[in-house]
């Protein structure tokens, strides 16, 4: 295995942008937006797939060990805050989109994004039910954990794309 300083360093430098990424935050109902998901797209498009996740993982461990990293704060019991499945989500978009970016940049990201969603979404409703009793109706979980957040991350997306295409200018 071939592992360059360069690239844990760029694994570094992502996992401290994602986390930064979460103080830029404005509070909502249920899960802020943060520019988060700008820094775990462009993660996925500049690093390779294993130090795109590397960068997503280290996030999540540093938070978990009490770092206030998250956008809520951290700690272990940050594993039961309805927003937890999102930040776990991150680790499979950025590995998706690592992945396929080569092929169709644009899907690739829409893609990692509705992957964020779809487990950010599952992890929220089984929380709720496990932990609470509640059940929510798909048309609430739609609108207050999908469509509000979707023109946001859709921009997040497209300023990655940009940023990933003028880092490959700088880097050629």
């Amino acid at each position: 295995m071939n592992i360059r300083t360069k690239d844990l360093t760029l694994a570094a430098l992502f996992s401290a942008l994602i986390a930064v990424g979460a103080f830029i935050k404005i509070p909502f109902f249920i899960v802020p937006i943060t520019l988060q998901t700008l820094f775990v797209v462009l993660s996925g498009l500049v690093l390779e797939r294993k130090f795109a996740v590397l960068s997503v993982i280290v996030y999540l461990m540093i938070g978990l060990a009490g770092f206030p990293v998250f956008a809520n704060g951290g700690g272990i019991n940050y594993i039961f805050s309805p927003t937890f499945g999102y930040l776990v989500a991150f680790a499979f978009a950025t590995y998706f989109i690592a992945s396929f970016k080569e092929k169709n940049i644009f899907l690739a990201t829409g893609i990692g994004i509705l992957i964020i969603y779809i487990i950010g979404m599952l992890y929220f409703v089984f929380l709720q039910y496990a932990l609470n009793g509640k059940v929510y109706s798909i048309s609430f979980l739609l609108y207050n954990l999908f469509l509000i957040f979707l023109p946001g991350d859709i921009l997040s997306c497209v300023v990655a794309i940009i940023g990933y295409r003028k880092i490959l200018k700088i880097v050629k």
